[in-house]
């Protein structure tokens, strides 16, 4: 998918490089630098990634070659019917390329993607106070009031 200002697409195995610059991005974007830089897996884990049919990736990149924005998230196999999910899990945009259309045509070219893919449903959540996004999501989908519990894992036995 192309704009005048960016073009929009969906990382395949290849693109290392590109999922590395779109951490960095994601970084900076939610103040978290050190969450999405410093521990980041090596290429062959990312390839792997993004190689496989659980994981995606859709960035936004300037005609230069920039990342000034993106989402990744997972496909969500379910159990009950033959069909799957697909859960955003991180959406951003660099500051200074925000209310300019590359989030929606990330979610477009995402929504394409599940229309080929045969999933039936994207989620994503958004967090109280974060105008901008619910409001994006609001124009793209149907809101639904719910809880988020983080539970942590056991702590390990000895």
């Amino acid at each position: 998918m192309s704009a005048a200002r960016f073009d929009v697409r969906v990382l395949g195995a290849a693109d290392v490089a590109v999922l590395r610059e779109l951490l960095a991005m994601f970084g900076a974007a939610f103040d978290d630098v050190a969450t999405y830089t410093a521990l980041q897996p090596n290429d062959a884990y990312l390839h792997q990634l993004l190689a496989g049919p659980g994981f995606v990736a859709v960035v936004a990149r300037t005609p230069q070659g920039q990342v000034i924005g993106g989402l990744a998230g997972y496909v969500l196999p379910k159990f009950e019917q033959a069909r799957s999910e697909f859960y955003i899990y991180d959406l951003a945009v660099s500051a200074a390329r925000r209310r300019q259309g590359v989030a929606t045509a990330c979610i477009k070219l995402l929504q394409q993607l599940a229309a080929e893919r045969g999933i039936y449903a994207i989620f994503v959540q958004a967090d109280h106070g974060d105008d901008p996004a619910i409001a994006l999501y609001t124009q793209l989908g149907v809101r639904e009031d719910v809880l988020h519990f983080d539970i942590a894992p056991a702590a390990p036995s000895l």
